[in-house]
This record gives structure tokens, sequence and C-alpha cells, in this order.
């Protein structure tokens, strides 16, 4: 037997047909949708970076939508969270600092330490990007029934919650 999968490309349904067992032809699309979407959305942020400024590397959008979403944080939490070193944070915010997109306060529960936030024109900026990328998304999926949208958004939740847990 026959089936098509998501790209249109026929392929055997038998177990084995595509490497193994018949469940692993879904997870195999599944990878394959995921890798495409994920080079996307590495690309996107690097020019949504370069719209908030263009000398912000690809990193610089994540570090806006933590700190928007977040509120002020230490740059150890934010490293941590990010999975990258202490110094490669450090240098990406102070380069964010210099541009006056973020500013650095003391930390009111341990004054050796200190809390990231982005200031007014930091944060200015990154709605602006925001609100176009998701003027995109809505030109981009305004076929889609509304409840398909919140569909995908809670299944990425989901996706997100497993793989942080």
């Amino acid at each position: 037997m026959r089936s098509v999968d998501v790209h249109g490309s026929e392929s055997g349904s038998e177990p084995g047909a595509t490497g193994g067992s018949g469940a692993d032809h879904e997870f195999l699309a599944l990878e394959r949708e995921l890798a495409v979407f994920l080079r996307r959305a590495r690309a996107s942020s690097g020019e949504m970076a370069r719209e908030v400024h263009p000398e912000l590397e690809a990193a610089a959008y994540g570090l806006f939508v933590r700190l928007e979403s977040v509120g002020r944080q230490r740059a150890t939490d934010l490293a941590a969270y990010f999975g990258v070193g202490k110094a490669t944070m450090s240098r990406q915010l102070r380069a964010l600092e210099e541009l006056g997109l973020v500013a650095r306060e003391p930390d009111p529960a341990d004054g050796r330490a200190f809390l990231v936030h982005l200031t007014d024109e930091g944060l200015a900026r990154f709605r602006s990007v925001r609100d176009a990328r998701r003027d995109r998304y809505v030109s981009k999926l305004a076929d889609w029934d509304r409840t398909e949208v919140a569909e995908l958004a809670r299944l990425l939740h989901q996706l997100n919650a497993r793989a942080e847990g």
C-alpha cells in the first residue's frame, strides 16, 4: 500500500518502508518539518535583530523576547536559559548596552549582582519589529481558520514544554 507524505511524496506504508516501523514515518516527517522550521526561524531571528538595530547578531532577538516577557534578569539567569556561557552572555549584553538597548542596575537582593532590562528605546524597537512579524504571520495564515492557528500554537507550546522538562 502507498501513502502520500506531508510533502506530497509517495512512500510505502509497510513496516520497514521508511527505514523502520510504520510509526517512524510520522516522526521522520515531523523531523523534516521541524528542521525546515528551525532553519527559517534562525534566519528570521537574524533579520529581525537587524531590524531592531543593524549591528545586532541573531541571538539578540531572543534576548529581547526573554527580557520583554519576564522583565529584569541577572545575566547568569539569561545565560542558563539560553544555554550559553557567562562570557558569551556578557559579550552580547555589553553590545546591547553600548547601543542603548539594554541597561543594568544593581540587584536589590544582592548588591554584588546586576539586573539587565530593556531600555525604553530597546523596548520600543523590539515591539515595533515584533508587531511587524505578527502582521506577517496574520498575512501568511490568512486562509487558516483561527481554531487551526490556536491548535498550532497549543501544539507548539506542548512541544516546547516537554523539551524544557
